[in-house]
């Protein structure tokens, strides 16, 4: 059995320096996927629109800036004040604005269910469960 973490924040979505909608964010971690975490935007009117990228990103991104590709990262404000997501997508492109506290607090309860740098895939699982299980046949015997 394993868990996911979810969480919810509310995040401003900047049109231009003048107008910015507030939207609500869903993220998702799930140790069956241990790099990523989704994000899933309500937008008003709008179908959810779903982004997936990695954990490691998004707290990179919290104190510096981040991201070569499709997600850029970086800090706004004083220290770990606001984050400033960038989402490049053939369609357009997207700034959205959050308070990184919650965002930290979200990491945190993924690194305690997968601490960062112990990720390990379910394939990988498998090899070794299947390694311990063929060691203890062998002793058994």
């Amino acid at each position: 059995m394993h868990s996911t973490v979810q969480g919810h924040v509310v995040m401003q979505l900047v049109v231009s320096n003048e107008l910015s909608f507030r939207i609500v964010v869903d993220l998702e971690y799930d140790p069956a996927d241990p790099y990523a975490v989704r994000c899933i935007f309500h937008l008003p009117g709008d179908t959810p629109v779903a982004w997936v990228f990695a954990r490691e990103l998004l707290l990179d991104g919290i104190s510096s800036a981040t991201g070569e590709g499709d997600v850029q990262i970086h800090p706004v404000g004083g220290e770990l004040s606001d984050v400033c997501i960038r989402l490049y997508a053939p369609e357009g492109d997207a700034l959205l604005r959050a308070s990184a506290p919650p965002l930290i607090a979200f990491l945190a309860r993924t690194d305690q269910l997968v601490p960062m740098g112990e990720e390990i895939t379910g394939a990988e699982l498998d090899a070794q469960l299947a390694n311990i299980l063929s060691r203890g046949c062998e002793n058994a015997g």
